[in-house]
């Protein structure tokens, strides 16, 4: 085949030295350990032909599916439109997640084939809901194929990769969001230094690691993404986590380079950061060769596919309890409140569409079902248990007799209460929140969701936190220890993880006396047994202002649930 062949689609006047092909012709081993040699150093970056006829080997010996979609399903869907121009306009499937298909010097019509050819892909791999790697991914194919169809039978391949324990491209919302929780265990432990800068001076630290597949597949300029491309082929997905620990540790040099001093650095908005973060990586080629960046990918030391492995799984196991298997947009969920059945004393029907928009998205298609009020119920604690036992989760409402409303969402059923005997002891989640409605509205969530570096290891079978008396002073400082090397993420909910501080986890608790929200320095809600009296203040689990008058009477008391509007 003609070497011309393998390079129709490229704009050869935008590749500099790489339109220059050069260096050896042909390579004879079929060694898997001589060919990672040959890819790190390498052996046939400056050869495109040679590039595109390894790609094909490498390709064809990925162990795949029975039935994997070839070159000749893909003409066979095409038929006679494989004559026509394609067309930019067809808009990519829904599973890349807006990622657009990088230019990586191809021609314009060859933007618009793999438009084409991603179509085809989703419509042959119904089961794929979430790839945002792919466009990039064939962009980058296409350099190295005599066709389209070609092309398309490459990225088949890799996603229909079926041997065990091996991935190529998260193809589930719950893989590539587990892979970002990854990331940021790999960071932590083997770029501390960079990831405490992430922490110091950004607001999310999760929202700037959700792009670390696209610093690496997408930001990253030609010369340097198809090196990576070398070696990812012969040596898997762990080279791409690799490659953005060393752009992540590039990143940290160039910012601690262009300041003066570390004096104290100002949280910034994340969105800020994550830009900032992609234009270095796009200008990288300025300051670190292609061959920089991968030394310093392999520099790292005692980082495992087995290591990589094992977190993905205890993260995927962790968003799955937590019910988050695949993305959702909360901006067409809405709250389809019934003005006339709908009859709340503490909140108006819009009140009660904006506390909705703070829930848990696996609840926002659920009604809102009133389970107690004081003024239908009494003022009885035993009552409220009575009612609201049984039910998780649970919306509590709060009107003092000043009229100021304040509240909580309670991911955990009021019955767990019982597990600590007659201790008053503190359960549920990160996903409890308190807020407050009058005078204005405001949702404090849990800490560690706006500070990860909060959370620590993974918590043992059984361990409780017991509930101090409501004001009370803790002794453990919020001061982050130095952490051991190996441990899980940072990012997940509190029952799993140790918390350097246990006030940090201090959701809900109640007994015979008292009903009790957040912890830590004082609570963010105190209700007594008479459901009458209530104090609130500062409390450390979700670092909130007292969400009302400090000591305040009760006026009315309400508890929502959450029934399955489709269950009914």
């Amino acid at each position: 085949m003609a070497e011309e062949d393998y390079g129709s689609f490229v704009d050869w006047t935008q590749m500099g030295d790489l339109a220059n092909s050069s260096g050896p012709t042909n390579v004879d081993s079929k060694d898997l350990k001589e060919f990672k040699q040959m890819a790190r150093q390498g052996y046939w970056a400056k050869n495109h032909k040679l590039r595109a006829q390894v790609y094909q080997q490498l390709i064809k010996a990925i162990p795949c599916r029975t039935v994997t979609p070839d070159a000749e399903v893909y003409r066979d869907l095409i038929g006679d439109a494989a004559n026509k121009k394609p067309s930019t306009h067809i808009p990519l499937p829904d599973f890349v997640d807006g990622n657009p298909v990088p230019r990586y010097c191809l021609k314009t019509d060859a933007v618009a084939s793999a438009h084409r050819i991603i179509n085809c892909v989703a419509g042959q791999f119904p089961d794929i809901s979430h790839c945002p790697a792919l466009p990039a991914v064939t962009s980058l194919l296409l350099h190295f194929s005599a066709d389209e169809a070609q092309c398309f039978e490459q990225v088949s391949r890799i996603l229909a990769c079926n041997e065990p324990g091996k991935r190529l491209l998260d193809q589930t919302f719950l893989g590539y969001e587990s892979s970002c929780m990854t990331f940021g265990d790999l960071a932590n432990k083997y770029c501390a230094p960079a990831h405490k800068l992430i922490v110091a001076t950004a607001k999310d630290v999760l929202e700037v690691y959700s792009d670390w597949q696209r610093w690496v597949l997408g930001d990253l300029p030609f010369s340097h993404v198809v090196r990576v491309l070398d070696v990812y082929l012969v040596e898997g997905y762990k080279v791409l986590f690799r490659v953005a620990i060393a752009l992540l540790k590039f990143y940290r040099k160039h910012k601690v380079g262009g300041q003066s001093g570390q004096g104290n650095q100002q949280q910034l908005d994340s969105g800020k950061i994550r830009a900032d973060i992609q234009a270095f990586i796009k200008g990288i080629a300025s300051t670190v060769t292609p061959d920089k960046l991968l030394e310093k990918s392999f520099s790292i030391r005692l980082f495992s596919r087995k290591e990589i492995t094992l977190l993905q799984l205890t993260n995927e196991k962790s968003l799955q309890q937590k019910g988050i298997t695949v993305k959702q947009k909360r901006r067409n969920v809405q709250l389809a409140l019934n003005p006339e059945t709908f009859s709340s004393e503490i909140v108006s029907a819009k009140e009660m569409h904006d506390i909705w928009s703070w829930i848990p998205e696996r609840f926002a298609l659920c009604q809102p079902e009133l389970l107690f009020t004081t003024s239908t119920h009494g003022c009885s604690l035993n009552r409220f248990y009575s009612h609201c036992e049984g039910h998780e989760p649970t919306l509590l409402l709060i009107r003092t007799t000043a009229g100021d409303v304040c509240g909580a969402f309670l991911s955990s059923d009021w019955e767990e209460r019982k597990r600590g005997g007659n201790k008053l002891s503190f359960f549920g989640t990160g996903e409890c929140f308190v807020f407050r409605l009058k005078p204005e509205m405001e949702r404090y969530e849990w800490v560690v969701i706006r500070h990860p570096e909060l959370a620590s290891s993974i918590k043992t079978e059984g361990q409780e936190d017991t509930a101090s008396p409501e004001g009370q002073k803790a002794e453990n400082s919020l001061q982050q220890p130095d952490k051991p090397a190996g441990e899980l993420s940072p990012f997940l909910s509190a029952r799993h993880f140790n918390l350097n501080s246990k006030n940090t986890s201090m959701f809900m608790a109640g007994n015979f006396d008292s009903i009790i929200v957040g912890g830590g320095e004082g609570n963010a809600l105190y209700i007594d047994s008479e459901l009458n009296h209530g104090r609130t203040g500062r409390c450390t689990t979700f670092d909130n202002p007292p969400l009302c008058s400090e000591s305040f009477q009760v006026s009315l008391l309400e508890v929502w649930g959450f029934q399955d509007a489709m269950a009914q």
